[in-house]
């Protein structure tokens, strides 16, 4: 024998909640954001929800199993979007989850191939690595991506990627990069900008990088990087960074740099310039 669907002629917000597959704090912020009306408080000072409120409701949940924003169904509700104007909304918001996910599978798939988190970088940065030994990138290294990828887009750290195959099949470079790296981060805010330490390192630092320069070219990592300008929309990211002075650079590092390497940084970079 059928019977018919019964129910409370009104519900505490607990049993409001259950009966539509959600939770009360959920429905607080449907309250918060307009998109439930709040109902009276009884004599106990709770919340009565009625059969209009439970409907009200259980639409909410089927627009938002079917991915409707929630301003999306404020709008619906009270009639100032069309249905059309909806769901155009709607695909435009899968369409962007969709590229999201394919993003996230194709950095799943580096990241297995990679077996690092080199994966976890774009992949003109893991195309570019890829042949390097298991275990010849540095954890520094990978930090240097990171940063390089942050600041310049996937293009700037791709390029740089160029630093780190040099420096994984040249042991002289790489004592050297090392060396320089402990001296510039000596150059602490106890250092005077002046300090004949300051130019001294600038001076290394401008020879160590005409020196790269040269390995990098007589690796043939050029006629790759040339290939990555070709491939890559470089107006689109990165190529807006390119004429960035030293003092923009650092702004968007993620630590402060003391003056006195602000001031080896600008002479090393002057120097560099000079030099071509």
């Amino acid at each position: 024998m059928d019977f018919p669907l019964a129910m409370p002629r009104q519900v505490k917000i607990g049993g409001a909640a259950v009966f539509a597959g959600t939770t009360p704090r959920a429905i607080r912020h449907y309250h918060a954001i307009g998109l439930l009306p709040e109902p009276e408080r009884g004599g106990d000072g709770k919340r009565r929800y009625g059969y209009d409120d439970m409907i009200r409701l259980l639409w909410i949940r089927k627009m938002a199993d079917a991915g409707i924003s929630l301003e999306d169904m404020r709008t619906a509700f009270d009639g100032t979007r069309t249905i059309d104007k909806t769901l155009e909304r709607l695909e435009e918001t899968l369409a962007a989850q969709e590229a999201a996910l394919q993003r996230r599978r194709g950095a799943l798939h580096r990241l297995r191939e990679a077996g690092s988190p080199l994966g976890l970088l774009s992949s003109l940065v893991a195309d570019r690595l890829r042949e390097l030994p298991e275990g010849t990138l540095r954890p520094t290294d990978l930090d240097n991506l990171l940063v390089a990828e942050r600041i310049f887009g996937p293009l700037g750290s791709a390029l740089q990627a160029s630093v780190c195959i040099v420096l994984a099949g040249d042991a002289e470079l790489r004592a050297e990069a090392d060396r320089l790296d402990a001296g510039e981060a000596a150059l602490d805010d106890s250092v005077d900008p002046h300090d004949p330490r300051v130019e001294e390192i600038a001076v290394q630092r401008c020879a160590f990088q005409q020196a790269l320069d040269q390995a990098i070219d007589a690796a043939g990592l050029e006629e790759a990087e040339g290939e990555l300008f070709d491939l890559y929309d470089a107006d689109l990211k990165g190529e807006e960074n390119s004429s960035m002075s030293v003092l923009e650079v650092a702004g968007k590092m993620p630590y402060d740099f003391s003056p006195a390497r602000l001031r080896c940084m600008e002479l090393a970079i002057a120097l560099y310039v000079q030099d071509h």
